[in-house]
């Protein structure tokens, strides 16, 4: 149980200005320069931060390839670097109310979702990946009496991780476990608007015994920082969770500079199929408003094309809208909140123009489609159910990234299969049936990197997070989260 007056004393607790931490040391901009972070609560100034430079990232990335180069973590036993990481897991369980309430101060999430998904989360997977550290093993070649293959797998070296705003800590751990388990060095490059709380994890890092200069953070503009971590001739891999104009733009740099490894994960246009012979409608409604209605839809897996059976389409919008409604949507620091607030001012007029234009096509706005408690200086949006969408509908076919739903019936198996797959995107989905031969079907021929049937979300850290087509390539989480940061070198011995 949440103790609110313990969540209302740090509501109210005053957050320091933050800086970049380098080489075990947080510090101010090179030119002096902050941003002003406003938190979507109430739209005020919560805090400053420093707004990076090209000279910070350079700073950054030179003191994460001295650690690199002189082996203070990439040579330590990986003993003792398991050592560190269960430590530092350990801390930021420790800090887990803290974490989570200067995250949803910062980015809105509500605060019985951002403490599971957040912090705890992140603790969960540093463990995770902790665990794991001594078990990773070379291999033997089956080769000729005469000579001994090995293949050994070493750390690339220097990595530069940006991470989205919607589930920073989360997402910031997906990436900084592999790759710091791996044996590499990091930058950590947060989004402008959610970057309080990754501060603060890497610098629970410095307290559990990571070596200066192993993990580093800068905070600023991705048109400044971002940049130079893509351009830099001195970054072996970078990692990225946002959208596709930004991961082109990362690609592109890449190429320009050294030919660094880029591993995308992009956006999604989930489909969440609904089948006439679901086992239970009332259940996949309820699931289904809360796969694109929590987090305010900022979820990038999240359901945001639903298809119906068109036999069962009116009753069932009826039962999602029913679950919709029943949604508290407010603030994010109250544990009775279901639904907290969208990010920025910026996020929310996009998601009120998809629906706006919806409603200028004649599709209808069955639910919600409005901003509410403006008066409390928040970002706030209804839970909105758009029906008659046709698949060609912008609505049906980019992002959204808001709490925005569109409907779409079908009538048939290949229908739905076609609607499903006729984006550019290919990221999560979900089948709801009763048909055993039906679901193995469509998990064969959904065009998407995750497949959830008969519920929506819940996937943990054991399995692979990784898009299709637009949506990206490479994987987070699982024990494959680690192929982006080792790299194979054969030995072949004469004997």
């Amino acid at each position: 149980m949440l103790d609110q007056s313990r969540i209302d004393a740090l509501r109210h607790s005053p957050v320091p200005p933050a800086g970049h931490l380098i080489d075990g040391q947080i510090c101010a901009a090179s030119d002096g320069q902050v941003m002003d972070v406003i938190s979507p609560l109430d739209g005020t100034v919560l805090t400053t931060m420093a707004r990076g430079t090209k000279q910070d990232a350079d700073a950054a990335i030179a003191a994460a390839r001295r650690a690199f180069d002189d082996g203070r973590w990439s040579e330590l036993a990986p003993a003792q670097r398991r050592k560190v990481m269960l430590k530092w897991a350990d801390l930021i369980e420790q800090n887990a109310l803290e974490l989570a309430v200067l995250g949803v101060r910062n980015n809105g999430t509500e605060i019985g979702m951002a403490l599971k998904a957040e912090p705890l989360s992140a603790a969960g997977s540093i463990r995770y990946y902790a665990e794991a550290i001594d078990k990773m093993t070379g291999e033997i070649a089956p080769t000729a009496p005469d000579a001994l293959g090995l293949v050994h797998r070493e750390p690339v070296g220097v990595v530069a991780a940006i991470v989205p705003w919607n589930f920073p800590q989360m997402i910031g751990a997906w990436k900084l476990g592999p790759a710091l388990a791996a044996g590499c060095t990091v930058v950590l490059k947060p989004a402008e608007t959610a970057s309080l709380a990754l501060i603060r994890i890497a610098e629970l890092a410095v307290e559990a015994g990571m070596p200066n200069g192993v993990l580093n953070v800068v905070t600023g503009e991705g048109a400044v920082v971002g940049e130079a971590l893509a351009t830099s001739m001195d970054v072996d891999v970078l990692v990225f969770t946002g959208s596709g104009p930004v991961g082109r733009r990362l690609l592109e740099n890449a190429a320009r500079s050294n030919l660094k490894r880029v591993y995308l994960e992009l956006g999604g246009k989930s489909a969440n199929i609904v089948f006439a012979d679901a086992l239970d409608l009332n259940e996949a409604a309820k699931v289904s408003a809360a796969g694109i209605f929590r987090n305010s839809g900022q979820v990038c897996v999240a359901g945001s094309r639903l298809l119906v059976e068109r036999s069962i389409h009116d009753e069932f919008v009826e039962l999602l809208a029913h679950h919709a409604k029943a949604m508290k949507v407010g603030d994010p620091l109250d544990p009775t909140t279901n639904a907290g607030a969208v990010n920025s001012l910026r996020q929310l007029e996009q998601n009120l123009g998809f629906v706006a234009e919806a409603h200028e096509q004649g599709r209808t706005i069955a639910l919600g489609g409005k901003r509410i408690l403006e008066d409390t200086g928040g970002y706030f949006m209804e839970p909105t159910i758009v029906t008659g969408v046709e698949p060609s509908d912008r609505i049906a076919q980019q992002e959204v990234f808001g709490p925005v739903l569109a409907v779409i019936p079908f009538d048939t198996e290949e229908e739905a299969l076609r609607i499903a797959n006729g984006t550019e995107f290919g990221l999560a989905s979900a089948v709801w049936t009763a048909n055993l031969s039906r679901a193995h079907k469509m998990v064969r021929r959904i065009k998407a990197g995750v497949v959830h049937v008969n519920t929506y979300g819940g996937s943990d850290i054991t399995v692979p997070l990784g898009g299709v087509k637009q949506s990206g390539n490479g994987h987070d989480k699982s024990l494959h989260a680690f192929e982006k940061y080792l790299d194979l070198k054969t030995a072949w011995i004469k004997l």
